[in-house]
Order: structure tokens, then sequence, then C-alpha cells
């Protein structure tokens, strides 16, 4: 079963952590992609960039409309993912808590089953 683990990120949060809770939290994202990747069970992750550099498409009778910033005001917004393959919900689970930010008063992974996926090119 694929699982998505959302790394949901608060930058108020983040902003309150010392300099050497911060380097814990991003050292621990190497060990924990080490440990997915000697297990198999990683496909792919992405840490995404603040909301501040994005765009928002809409499309309105045939004409695309781009506005800059996210769809909507939040204290919290996605940082980044892990695309994970494992046995079941459990060990999805189970690697959502080795994931650091997890540690993290205020932060939290979010564990979603994947209904659909397509490859690239696939």
């Amino acid at each position: 079963m694929k699982f998505l683990l959302i790394m949901h990120t608060n930058p108020l949060v983040w902003d309150a952590l010392t300099e050497a809770e911060r380097n814990e939290v991003m050292t621990g994202h190497g060990a924990f992609m080490e440990t997915v990747e000697a297990s198999g069970e990683m496909i792919s992750t992405a840490a995404l960039a603040e909301p501040s550099a994005s765009a928002v498409v809409r499309v309105r009778d045939g004409v695309p409309a781009v506005t800059d910033g996210p769809y909507l005001e939040a204290k919290e917004y996605v940082g980044g993912y892990y695309l994970v393959e494992c046995e079941n919900r459990e060990r999805a689970l189970e690697l959502a808590a080795l994931i650091p930010d997890a540690g993290v008063e205020g932060l939290g992974i979010e564990v979603r089953p994947v209904l659909f996926a397509a490859a690239a090119g696939g």
C-alpha cells in the first residue's frame, strides 16, 4: 500500500526552536531517509518552498487567472512529504513517528493512503 506522509509546517513553531533543535530535526531527516531507503519502502520525497513562493491557477470560462501566494491564509502549510510503500497503515504510522517533525510540539505528520498514482512517462 502507498501512503503519503505529509509534513505540516508552522513558521511560528519552527522559529521558536533553538538553532540546535532545528539542526537536530534537519539531521533527523537524513537518518529517516536512510532507514526508509534501506527497508525499500521509500518511493520519493520533496521539500516545498513556503507559500509566499506559490501561485494559484483558476480557470473560469476557459480563461486562466493566476494569483500569487497560497489559496488560504493559514498558520500551517505543507512543507514537504514522503511517499512510501509499505505493508499496511500500521507500518505507515510507525514510519511517520520516525520523522523528526513528529517529535516537535505543535507539528505533526499526516498519514494519508494513496488511492491512485501514476509514474511519469507511464
